[in-house]
């Protein structure tokens, strides 16, 4: 008899419930993601970020059938990155700046549907964002805001279409990675079936 690995994974929609677009309701996404046959379905804040627990599996492949899902169920586009417990986890280990140290608003993780090469940002003046600095990791990019990002300069230019042309991101605070990693963490002693 064999028996499948499951995985815990954390969905990351983007631009949803901001300025009443895109209204997605908690609720709804976790019953999106129950259709969808996976268990465990939490989410976290209205922003757009779920756990759930599924087969081990391509997340690229998950996060295509949810906005596939989404779309059906509300009738727009949104994208989604889907990414592993593992993966979570090392971000946050590898992450450059002093992230026990700042406050949750002065760092960010932009996760990327796939890593850009390094010379897509060679162009950006470093020296002049100072001191926002940003640090290009896997699949992720590691911002440091110390004012937030809401009057970020370099959020701003990092976000420009040159940079990003052909690839899904999405933005996270620090507080809400840590939470992801935690809702996402495999208990000690917990067995996947």
């Amino acid at each position: 008899m064999t028996t499948s690995t499951t995985k815990k994974y954390a969905a990351l929609l983007r631009g949803i419930n901001v300025g009443g677009a895109k209204k997605v309701p908690m609720a709804q996404l976790r019953e999106v993601l129950e259709e969808l046959g996976h268990t465990g379905v939490q989410t976290y804040l209205q922003s757009g970020n779920a756990v759930f627990t599924a087969p081990d599996q391509d997340p690229a492949g998950l996060a295509r059938a949810l906005e596939r899902a989404i779309e059906a169920r509300f009738g727009f586009h949104v994208a989604c990155l889907v990414v592993d417990g593992p993966y979570l986890r090392a971000v946050a280990d590898a992450c450059p700046y002093p992230a026990a140290e700042l406050e949750g608003k002065q760092l960010h993780a932009t996760f990327l549907s796939e890593q850009p090469a390094p010379d897509r940002f060679a162009a950006l003046d470093r020296e002049a964002f100072l001191p926002e600095e940003f640090t290009l990791g896997d699949r992720v990019i590691y911002v440091y805001a110390p004012h937030g990002l809401g009057r970020s300069k370099l959020a701003e230019a990092l976000s420009r279409p040159a940079l990003v042309k052909g690839i899904d991101a999405t933005t996270r605070n620090w507080n809400t990675v840590a939470k992801l990693v935690e809702l996402t963490a495999v208990a000690e002693g917990e067995r996947h079936r």
